[in-house]
């Protein structure tokens, strides 16, 4: 069970957290999970190019030691990258202590103050903690900033189809709405498919798509 729009019940019980960046502006920020992957990324930095778009691409730190070209691709590319922990750890079955740990861990292979926990799953007790370990890691790159979403696609899910995910973005996401993909085995047979259209979409819209600020 998942919703497709951030409500703002939830929104409102972690403030601290980035659900959205408000704007007026025509803006969207599209973001990649559990990446690098060594098709789906590649596919993903192509459409990204076609429709000179940039994003967002919160990397699992094991994955960026196995596909390290990949990962220098998406900065070369002029992409954000966030942590996500070493080995995609839920946040909720584990110890604080833990969870640090394993964010410590990726943060060896992803220099960045942007953090999204796997499953958006984070114990209240984690929050302060990885911002401060990653804002005190990284202190050039400005305050760590725990990422979630306004929007998911959906694309994780293997009971739904690619123009589902797709109906999904384009129904819910507006200025400002932080957008959520995975760049993934599991999720590519729905994002290759939606991922284009949603570009395509927004682009005839005149819509812009950026990287979410680390400062």
């Amino acid at each position: 069970m998942y919703l497709i729009k951030a409500p703002f019940w939830i929104t409102w019980i972690y403030p601290q957290l980035l659900w959205r960046i408000p704007t007026q502006e025509k803006i969207l920020y599209l973001t990649f999970d559990d990446g690098p992957h060594e098709t789906a990324t590649q596919f993903v930095l192509d459409q990204l190019k076609t429709y000179g778009a940039k994003a967002s691409f919160f990397c699992i730190g094991k994955n960026v030691v196995k596909h390290p070209h990949i990962y220098e691709q998406i900065l070369q590319d002029g992409h954000q990258v966030g942590n996500h922990t070493q080995h995609h750890m839920n946040g909720w079955e584990n110890t604080v202590d833990d969870y640090l740990q394993e964010v410590a861990a990726a943060a060896e292979h992803i220099q960045s103050t942007l953090f999204r926990p796997p499953y958006g799953r984070i114990k209240r007790a984690a929050i302060s903690k990885v911002k401060t370990l990653l804002t005190a890691r990284f202190q050039n790159k400005g305050s760590s900033k725990i990422v979630m979403w306004d929007v998911l696609s959906g694309d994780f899910d293997t009971n739904i189809s690619g123009e589902t995910c797709f109906q999904n973005v384009i129904k819910h996401a507006g200025p400002g709405s932080i957008i959520v993909f995975h760049d993934s085995t599991k999720a590519w047979d729905r994002m290759s498919y939606a991922l284009p259209k949603v570009l395509k979409h927004f682009s005839e819209l005149g819509y812009k798509f950026e990287t979410i600020p680390s400062k």
